[in-house]
């Protein structure tokens, strides 16, 4: 016999696998039905009762489910203990328990005999499940889990079955009904197979051998949902009759504050910026707001920092008081991440700093310890940084709202009194109203908390939008971070997505809030109390310095200045450095040093330098190369002396000013450069001296721009990609929000005349009622939002103390380093030591020319010293040959290389400076003063001193500031001033010091009008001009790279390789700078080659072994260790001798198919890879020979092959193959490495790719510019996709590549039809097209993407002879002799054909030319005859 049951509960277990004993996990059961058949199918009895609940109540959420209210459950429900007897009697009748995902039921009733203090009557039955992968795998519904089916639902499976739609009723006698009908079918199908049957057959024989489906036993159900509204209606309604006629006097003069609130910090949760929120507080004359992102306090500087802003500016009482908290994740453990739990949202409120310091360390802990999924916290870290928080219950999220809803009043009566145990008159209860029946619900358990506990009520509304009109833009932002389209609906489970029940989560003014909370005026009234209690602080502070350990000697007690032991060693270090770096100190040198010191000591930064100099002293002893310095601090000559810099200010009129305002106090910024290699060494030496708690990396917020807001958009709500990718591209380089708020004048300015015609496109497209205007319109609203968060590429934090204790911490990924939640725009503000430690590739570069100089030449380098007056690097310089060289390298700067032919150093200074926007307009004067073709003029003769070295034009900062002093007597701190108003154009404080400037001026014998006309030029060119520390800095490492290129080209070209080998579109760029400068180019070879790029004893340059993927370093490193002493001569020697465990099969494979054993005699590639009769390929069972050879070696043993191994396995085994044809060899090489190396499919092509095609593939990318132009390209076609439309036609998706790149084309159409043979994969083919302007939508006007004409395809191999129409040779006349005319007579006659030959006859003195036909002679044009004449150096044109 059979019993089918089912049960409706409180909910579901929060752990599935907890045992039953866990009263508390598990739900309570508040319905129960049972069926119960005989053998044959037939029903023998039915029974169901609704469960009295006992000391619990139902949750609204359960209620939602199956429509059993509380009332109705005690209005119709039987005393569980009955209801559990009466079960227990019905289980004792039959063999085999039934239900439909049972293990749940069972578990339900199980927990409740036990809580009945009664034996679990289900234990040991036999428990049959119609929901398994066997009823999965019959009704074939895709979903599952690992690609499986996923399992049926009960009205699936009764669909399947009867073909009749059931929804589940989630009233237990209805599902039991059905239940039993697809049970009892299953088996007359033989369709389900318990294991618990010993003998299917006979146990379900009577059943099988029914004809006719089986029916439902027609059992009339109670509509659950209907009976517990009736008695709901039943109620009073006390809230109707206690409800205000309208709004009183006392809640009117209220005031009303926004107390949860998430900005934009909440990311991709909330579109609400900072400066919106208290644009929003301000506009509606709230006294205060709050900040309640959730999980992080990632907003908290820039939020104190707005209202800070407005309140400069208002009257004291329109003052705001900013409210700092977070909305935390309050879980049962934040440590465990066995399994997903999020907890419940809760909002804490910080009342001053200590309880700021309290949320930075709840917040610290919830990312670098809890953060799984999201950032949680626990009880345990809410005991132990409680003191000086409020806490508000959270929205519905909330432990005790969630409890009202979920599990019932008791659980959530007992987690109140928790919160109100720690906090007490701090913890306050908080009341929403968007419209959601759930908060409702929740709220009247809430009001009721309230009354028996005395705990106060708050009136919240929970905003993730300013305003209400931007909710779609919100909406649309969830999808954002969900990955969803719009398009799907809200809701929970497959098929639907996250997103908010209606557009009522917006900062609601404080009218429409009390308009809410009328009936419940001291939700209002309470929230003057609570911020009462809030202490404004600022989190601005003075930047706080790690301390510095100084040897004894220099400790100095003195309660006066805490610094002055630091000062002291300071002195000791930078005179100590003097000596070394000064070969006498003049009283010039000491002058300026103590000057720099003085300033150091009055600003109390002593201890930064310190800091900065040990670990670059610790960088230098690691082997790690150190920048000779970057930015202002070159002009330190106390930084030059303690080696932090490399560059002697005095020598190059470098100023301390500069860098440290003796007049005005700011933080010092020493950025430092590392080799990018040996960064991250440093950065652990750091990390080590200071303690890991107290060094961390800054975060960085990525935000969504214009175009990425837009795509975004149009992804959400399903544009077309094509129309996504238009609309993207017709934006200019400016905000969105502009295009829509300037002006047409103020657009005019800032944009070019064709920008200003896609500006308005978009401007026509928003107002269009369309996807694509919505999408603008939206994205408008969404652009600046915060995407994602990172890590600031070089910014590192060094804090005196553990660093929680100032600023909130996340950890980084991939890594256990701390991130502080604070971004780089406010670190330093917030009192914290900022350091830019950045890795600088061309210094590994250098390190890497260095050591292969050493290596090769036994020349120790050091580029430190290297001579400033080398005429093979000016010479390099001066022909512009400086692809590869630091600063120097783009083509416009070769250029003006070329026309300045620099000299001296200062030339170089002075184009690292000038080479620019907005300077470069200067660089056609400066290079025709150097070469004497413009007079150098000076507005007075006294600034010759300061203009000299740069022909009389102000090119730095630092010579403003120099002849602002000598001039007209400006202090070092007033010339420093100068510089920066007159660079960020502060036209008030320009205002200010240009009458001192020129009054100083008239007091020094200067005319008027002469300092007027410098004023007036200082104006316009002070704004360009730039910092000559740093040009002067960044000059050195360009010239130190350009003495190693002139000096050894090579090795240098060798390094410059290593140093890409990550970006194989570089390192093709640059093998074709080693091709220009006649250095040849190797494929890798295991005798010859490194892990990087290296110089062979030819000069040659050989591939770097670590360029070949899947050869990794350990690889490379056995193959270079064993090869010392000798060569290996042959594969079986190299897998005899290198570590196989190091180099796999792959690596092998991957070298060999690059080339890398190319070296080892007669035997080919293909050979290796040819798989012998038993289908193992030659390599495999080469790696195993080496394998048993090495074993044996190992084990002392003789080899089984004697001393004749070698010989007899080769003879034996290498399989006799056809070498690959080129191409396979190019492409199998392309394949491992990224580009073609010993050669391109294309080499053979030459002179079809030079004189028949007139574009790249490279030059595709934008084809705006190129409509209505014919194009002819050539390449191979490298892949094919032969495709149909919807509509059935053919159309193709092809991949062709030339020398520069690869492009992807479509053919659709009778264009496909008629050209679709030439798309073969390996077939080399020439194609003329035309772009043409985009289709024109006829309803809106909009013009498409400009589209691709096809006119002709041709086989490449055809291409000279097809379109060669006439051949025409130079010829100089001084050069013409007989013998030349008769040799090239003799080349011609092999290539008779019908195409006419003309000669140009050319007088190179007198500037003539003649052109001459030949009437005898015709040639068949093809690339042989063009081979021919290139090789005997005859000049040519074709057409």
């Amino acid at each position: 016999m059979y019993l089918i049951f089912d049960t409706e509960t409180t909910g579901l277990p929060k752990r599935w696998k907890a045992p039953l004993s866990d009263s508390e996990n598990w739900p309570r059961c508040i319905q129960i039905a049972w069926q119960i058949h005989d053998p044959k199918g037939s029903v023998i009895s039915h029974e169901d009762y609704l469960i009295s609940p006992d000391g619990f109540t139902i949750p609204f959420d359960s209620e939602q489910v199956h429509g059993i209210s509380t009332a109705l459950a005690q209005d119709q429900g039987s005393p569980l203990l009955e209801v559990l007897n009466k079960f227990k009697l019905a289980l004792n009748k039959v063999n085999f328990v039934v239900g439909h995902n049972v293990s749940f039921d069972r578990n339900i009733i199980g927990a409740e005999f036990l809580r009945s203090d009664l034996d679990d009557a289900l234990e040991g039955k036999l428990v049959i499940d119609t929901c398994t992968e066997e009823t999965a795998n019959l009704c074939k519904l895709p979903g599952g889990r690992g690609g499986k089916f996923k399992l049926p639902t009960l009205g699936e499976l009764y669909n399947y079955l009867f073909k009749q739609s059931f929804k589940e009723a989630h009233n237990a006698t209805a599902d039991v009904e059905a239940t039993s009908r697809i049970f009892l079918e299953l088996l007359r199908k033989d369709n389900l197979h318990p294991e618990v049957f010993d003998n299917q057959q006979a146990q379900t024989l009577e059943i099988r051998e029914i004809s006719t489906p089986f029916k439902l036993i027609g059992l009339s159900h109670q509509n659950l949902k209907e009976a517990s509204a009736v008695l709901k209606k039943d109620k009073v309604d006390i809230k109707k009759s206690t409800l205000h006629s309208g709004i009183s006097s006392d809640l009117a003069n209220a005031p009303f504050v926004h107390l949860h609130n998430h900005s934009q910090f909440s990311v991709l949760q909330a579109t609400s910026r900072i400066n919106q929120l208290v644009a929003a507080a301000a506009a509606d004359n709230m006294p205060a707001i709050a900040i309640t992102d959730h999980g992080n306090l990632m907003g908290a500087f820039h939020f104190i920092k707005a209202i800070d802003k407005h309140n400069i500016n208002v009257e004291e009482d329109k003052k705001i008081k900013p409210i700092v908290g977070c909305e935390f994740y309050v879980c049962g453990d934040h440590k465990d991440k066995t399994r997903r739990d999020d907890g419940y949202q809760i909002v804490f409120l910080a009342k001053n700093k200590a309880g700021y310091h309290n949320l930075a360390k709840l917040t610290s802990a919830a990312y670098v310890d809890g953060f799984y999924y999201v950032p949680r916290i626990d009880r345990k870290l809410v005991e132990h940084y409680k003191d000086d928080l409020i806490v508000l219950s959270g929205n519905t999220y909330g432990e005790v709202s969630s409890k009202i809803l979920n599990m019932g009043d008791r659980q959530a009566d007992e987690a109140l009194k928790w919160w109100h145990n720690q906090f007490g008159d701090d913890f306050y209860i908080e009341l929403m109203r968007h419209g959601e029946e759930g908060e409702d619900r929740a709220n009247e358990v809430l009001i009721d908390f309230s009354s028996k506990y005395n705990i106060p009520v708050i009136a919240t509304n929970n905003t993730y939008y300013t305003k209400k009109e931007e909710a779609n833009a919100h909406d649309i932002l969830l999808c954002v971070k969900e990955g969803e389209k719009q398009s799907t609906p809200i809701g929970r489970g497959r098929g639907f997505r996250y997103g908010f029940p209606n557009q009522e989560y917006y900062f609601k003014t404080g009218d429409e809030m009390k308009e809410l909370f009328q009936d419940l005026e001291e939700a209002i009234i309470n929230i003057q109390k609570l911020i009462d209690k809030i202490e404004p602080f600022s989190l601005a502070r003075e930047v706080l310095l790690p301390k510095f350990e100084i040897p004894d000697e220099h400790l100095i007690n003195d309660d006066s200045d805490e610094n002055k032991g630091e000062n002291d060693y300071l002195r000791f270090l930078a005179y100590k450095g003097a000596k070394e770096r000064y070969l006498k100190l003049t009283d010039d040198i000491k002058e300026r040093i103590d000057f720099e010191l003085g300033v150091i000591a009055n600003t109390g930064y002593p201890g930064y330098f310190l800091i900065v100099q040990d670990f670059i002293a610790a960088a230098r002893n690691m082997d790690v190369s150190v920048g000779p310095g970057r930015g202002s601090a070159a002009g330190s000559v106390v930084a030059y002396c303690l080696k932090i810099t490399n560059i002697d200010p005095i020598k190059y009129n470098l100023l301390f000013e500069r860098f440290l305002n003796p007049d005005r106090v700011s933080m010092p910024d020493i950025d430092i450069d590392f080799d990018d290699e040996g960064r991250s060494r440093v950065m652990d030496y750091v990390i080590e001296k200071y303690g890991s708690n107290q060094v961390a990396q800054i975060m960085t917020y990525g935000t969504m721009a214009a175009k990425s807001s837009i795509r975004d958009t149009a992804r959400v709500l399903d544009l077309p990609l094509g129309e996504a990718d238009r609309i993207a591209k017709l934006l200019p380089n400016i905000k969105l929000d502009n295009i829509f708020s300037y002006s047409d004048q103020e657009l005019k300015g800032k944009l070019r005349a064709e920008e200003i015609l896609r500006v308005n496109e978009i401007k026509n497209l928003a107002d269009e009622d369309s996807i694509s205007g919505q999408t603008i319109q939206q994205a408008k609203i969404l652009e600046g939002s915060l995407r994602n968060t990172g890590i600031h590429a070089c910014g590192v934090i060094i804090t005196p103390d553990d660093i929680t204790k100032f600023v909130p911490v996340a950890t980084a990924k991939d890594s256990d380093l701390y991130v502080t939640q604070f971004d780089n725009s406010v670190v330093e503000d917030a009192g914290l030591l900022k350091m830019d430690f950045l890795g600088l590739k061309t210094l590994t570069l250098i390190k890497d020319t260095v050591k292969q100089v050493k290596y090769k030449y036994d020349i120790d380098l050091d580029p430190d010293n290297f001579p400033l007056d080398d005429s093979k690097t000016y010479e390099l310089f001066q022909r512009g040959e400086t692809v590869g060289i630091f600063q120097y390298e783009s083509t416009g700067m070769q250029k003006y290389l070329k026309d300045l032919k620099p000299t001296v150093f200062d030339d170089l200074i002075a184009m690292n400076a000038l080479y620019r926007p907005g300077p470069l307009e200067y660089i056609p004067s400066f290079v025709d003063r150097k070469n004497g073709n413009e007079d150098i003029t000076y507005d007075l003769p006294v600034m010759g001193e300061y203009l000299k070295e740069t022909y009389g034009i102000t090119v730095y900062q630092e010579q403003v500031m120099l002849l602002s002093q000598k001039l007209a007597g400006f202090s070092k701190g007033d010339a420093d001033v100068l510089r920066k108003a007159m660079g960020k154009k502060i036209f008030a404080l320009l205002q200010k010091l240009k009458p001192q400037f020129i009054d100083g001026g008239k007091s020094n014998g200067h005319p008027e009008e002469v300092l007027e006309k410098i004023w007036k030029d200082w104006e316009a060119f002070a704004a360009y001009a730039f910092n000559k520390s740093h040009s002067t800095c960044y000059a050195w490492i360009g010239y130190q790279t350009a003495y190693l290129k002139a000096h050894y080209p090579a090795e240098y070209m060798a390094a410059v390789l290593s140093n890409n080998m990550n970006d194989i579109k570089q390192v093709s760029f640059f093998m074709e700078e080693c091709r220009r400068m006649g250095l040849k180019v190797l494929g890798p070879d295991v005798n010859e080659s490194f892990y990087k790029f290296a110089v062979n004893d030819k000069q040659e340059i050989r591939f770097g072994m670590g360029a070949v993927k899947g050869v990794g370093r350990g690889a490379v490193e056995t193959i270079i260790e064993h090869r010392k002493d000798l060569k290996f001569n042959s594969i079986f020697d190299l897998v005899k001798r290198i570590d196989l465990r190091a180099a796999n099969k792959k690596a092998f494979e991957n070298l060999l198919l690059a080339g890398g054993m190319d070296s080892f005699g007669e035997t080919h590639r293909a050979q290796y890879l040819n798989p012998d009769g038993d289908g193992i390929t030659f390599l495999e069972k080469v790696i195993r020979f080496g394998s048993k050879y090495q074993e044996n070696l190992n084990s002392a043993q003789t080899s089984l092959f004697g001393e004749e191994t070698d010989e007899t396995y080769q003879d034996l085994t290498i399989p006799p193959s056809e070498p690959w044809k080129n191409l396979i060899r190019l492409k199998k090489e392309k394949e491992v490495v990224g580009i073609y190396i010993s050669a391109h499919p294309l080499d053979d092509f030459t002179h079809e790719m030079e004189h028949f095609t007139n574009i790249s593939l490279a030059q595709l990318g934008d084809l705006d510019r190129l409509i209505n132009r014919e194009l002819n390209i050539g390449g191979i076609v490298n892949e094919v996709e032969h495709l149909e439309s919807r509509n059935g036609k053919a159309w193709a998706r092809f991949m062709v590549e030339d020398f520069s790149d690869q492009h992807e084309f479509r053919i659709f159409g009778e264009d496909y039809l008629k050209y679709r043979h030439f798309l073969v994969v390996n077939q080399f083919i020439r194609i003329r097209t035309m772009v043409r302007p985009g289709w024109t939508n006829k309803e809106t006007g909009k013009v498409g993407v400009p589209r691709i004409q096809y006119l002709s395809f041709e086989m490449l191999q055809n291409t000279v002879e097809t379109n060669s129409k006439k051949l025409t040779i130079q010829l100089d006349i001084h050069k013409l002799q007989s013998e030349k005319i008769k040799a090239l007579e003799d080349h011609l006659k092999p290539f008779k054909g019908d195409k006419p030959i003309f000669f140009n006859v050319y007088d190179s003195d007198k500037k003539v030319k003649l052109t001459l036909n030949s009437k005898k002679i015709k040639v068949k044009i093809i690339p042989e005859l063009l081979d021919e004449l290139e090789e005997h150096k005859w000049h040519y044109k074709l057409n």
